[in-house]
C-alpha cells in the first residue's frame, strides 16, 4: 500500500510538470519578426535552436503567440533549388525580298562555308511571277551558329528598327538544321503600343518549348514585314542552388581512449560534412571520426559498457608551401545524431584540432493565427513532440507556394533566469524530493505507531503481573 501510495504521488507531480506549456517552460526564447499578422510563414532554423534544443529530433521546438497560445507547425527539410535563367544568344539575320512579295512557299537559294555559316540567302525567282514591282521583304532567315545545336533555345526577341514606334504583326516561325527539312514551331502576334504621354506596351517576344536548332526562318501572316535591329535568341540554363549550410566549431577534450580526441556536440545536429581545424601550419593528421556507442547489458562485458563505431576515415592537413595554403576540406559524413563525436588516431598525437561541422538546418513552416508577435521557444528535456504534417499546417499549398512563403526573420536566443523554467530533471528532482518526505513521514508514523504499541504492550503486561487488591 505505501509503495502504491508513493507511485502515485509521484505520477501526479510529474504529470502536473508537464502538464504546463509555455514559453516558460522552455530554456530559451526568439523573438520573431514579420510583416504579415496572420497567414501562413516560414523560418529557417538558426543556429541558437540547434545549440540549445534539448532533443535530437526537435521535440522541444515550439512557436507561441502572444498571449501563450501554441501555433501549430510542420518541419521540412529544403532540398536544392532549381533555377532557370537565360541567356542571350545574338543571331544574324539575312532578309529575303521578292517582287512578288510575301509568299506562302519559300523556296530557298542557300550559299554557306564549311561549317555552315550562311554567305547568302536569297528567294529562288518563281515561274510566272511578275517581275516589274518593286523587291518587298517577304521572309528573314536567321542562322544561331556553328555551335547552337548544342545549346536549346526557347524565345526569341525582337528589337524595332530605328524610327519606329509602333508595330503590330503575326509572325510565324520554322527551325531547320540543314535549311533543307523545315519544322513548324509556331506563331507570336507581335505589339508596340505608344500612349499620349510617351509610354510604350510592348509584347516583344515569341516563346515555345525548348529545341536545338541552327536556323530559323520568320515569315509573317499578318502586318507589314519589317527587317528588325536584331533578333535575340534566348537560351535556358538552369542552375542548382542550396542555401547556405550552418557552421559549428568545436574544441576537443580527453576521450576515453589515449589516441581519442573527445567533441561535445548538441544533439539536434546532425551534419552532413565534418572537417579539423588546424591552429598551426605543416600539420597533418589521419584519423578516424566516429562516435561512441552505449552497449546493451547483455552485450556488456568485463566491465565495457561502450563501443567506438567509427563513420568515416580521412588525412586532415594544413601545409604552408611557399606563399600558398593547402588545406584538407571537409568530407561527407552520415547524418548522425550525437551528443559526441570523437576522432581516434592510430597513436596518441600531440595536435589538438578543431571539429568543423557543416548541417542544413530545417525550415520551420507554421500557420501564424494568433496575435502577434509570435515567439520561438526551444530547450525542455523529455518533451512531447507537437510538430505535425506540412498538410495539416499549409492545406492545398505546392512546393512552389510553400517555397515562396513570406520569410521570418528570429531574434537571438534570450536564455530565461528565473523564470520558472522547470524541465524534465527539475521535475524528476521535484518528483525525487517529495518521495522522500513522503517516506519519512510514513516513518514517523510507522515510528509512532510502533512506540505507541509498545507503552500499550507494557501496561498490559504490568497489570496481568500486579496482583488483585484484597
Amino acid at each position: 500500500m505505501k509503495k502504491i501510495l508513493i507511485a502515485a504521488c509521484a505520477g501526479t507531480l510529474m504529470t502536473a510538470a508537464y502538464a504546463s506549456d509555455t514559453p516558460q517552460d522552455y530554456t530559451h526564447v526568439l523573438p520573431l519578426t514579420t510583416s504579415a499578422r496572420q497567414g501562413v510563414l516560414q523560418l529557417r532554423l538558426p543556429k541558437d535552436v540547434y545549440l540549445h534544443a534539448r532533443s535530437p529530433m526537435l521535440d522541444d521546438l515550439r512557436v507561441f503567440d502572444a498571449s501563450g497560445a501554441l501555433q501549430p507547425f510542420a518541419l521540412r527539410t529544403p532540398g536544392a533549388e532549381a533555377r532557370i535563367s537565360h541567356r542571350d544568344r545574338p543571331l544574324t539575320i539575312f532578309p529575303l525580298t521578292s517582287a512578288a512579295g510575301p509568299a506562302s512557299r519559300l523556296d530557298l537559294d542557300v550559299s554557306t562555308t564549311t561549317d555552315g555559316r550562311l554567305v547568302s540567302v536569297k528567294l529562288k525567282p518563281e515561274a510566272g511571277a511578275a517581275t516589274t514591282n518593286a523587291p518587298q521583304l517577304a521572309a528573314l532567315v536567321l542562322d544561331l551558329g556553328k555551335d547552337a545545336a548544342n545549346l536549346p533555345v526557347d524565345a526569341l526577341r525582337f528589337t524595332l528598327p530605328a524610327g519606329t514606334q509602333e508595330y503590330s504583326a503575326q509572325v510565324w516561325l520554322e527551325t531547320s538544321n540543314d535549311m533543307k527539312q523545315w519544322d513548324t514551331v509556331g506563331a507570336a502576334e507581335l505589339n508596340w503600343l505608344v500612349n499620349k504621354d510617351a509610354q510604350t506596351l510592348s509584347n516583344d517576344r515569341l516563346a515555345f518549348d525548348a529545341r536545338n536548332f541552327r536556323y530559323a526562318r520568320l515569315s509573317w501572316r499578318s502586318g507589314t514585314p519589317v527587317q528588325f535591329a536584331s533578333i535575340t535568341a534566348e537560351q535556358p540554363t538552369q542552375t542548382i542552388t542550396t542555401l547556405p549550410a550552418e557552421q559549428l566549431l568545436i574544441q576537443p577534450t580527453a576521450g576515453r581512449q589515449p589516441q581519442d580526441l573527445l567533441y561535445a556536440t548538441p544533439p539536434a545536429i546532425a551534419p552532413l560534412k565534418a572537417g579539423l581545424q588546424f591552429s598551426d601550419n605543416n600539420a597533418v593528421l589521419a584519423g578516424t571520426l566516429g562516435v561512441y556507442r552505449e552497449l546493451p547489458a547483455r552485450q556488456a562485458g568485463q566491465g565495457a559498457t561502450w563501443r567506438f563505431d567509427p563513420l568515416v576515415s580521412a588525412t586532415f592537413y594544413r601545409i604552408l608551401q611557399g606563399d600558398q595554403v593547402r588545406s584538407s576540406g571537409d568530407v561527407d559524413v552520415p547524418p548522425v545524431h550525437a551528443t559526441q563525436w570523437v576522432l581516434r588516431t592510430s597513436v596518441p598525437s600531440p595536435l589538438k584540432p578543431a571539429l568543423r561541422l557543416n548541417w542544413q538546418p530545417a525550415t520551420l513552416v507554421f500557420l501564424a493565427s494568433g496575435n502577434g508577435p509570435y515567439t520561438l521557444a526551444v530547450g525542455r528535456a523529455s518533451a512531447t513532440p507537437v510538430a505535425r504534417d506540412l498538410s495539416q499546417v499549409a492545406p492545398g499549398f505546392s512546393d512552389a507556394e510553400v517555397q515562396k512563403l513570406e520569410q521570418v526573420s528570429a531574434g537571438p536566443a534570450v536564455q530565461q533566469q528565473g523564470s520558472g523554467v522547470q524541465d524534465a530533471s527539475s521535475a524528476l528532482e521535484a518528483a525525487t524530493a517529495a518521495q522522500r518526505r513522503l517516506i519519512v513521514l510514513w516513518g514517523v508514523l510507522l515510528l509512532g505507531v510502533g512506540v505507541l504499541g509498545f507503552m500499550v504492550w507494557r501496561l498490559v503486561r504490568s497489570s496481568r503481573s500486579t496482583p488483585p487488591a484484597s
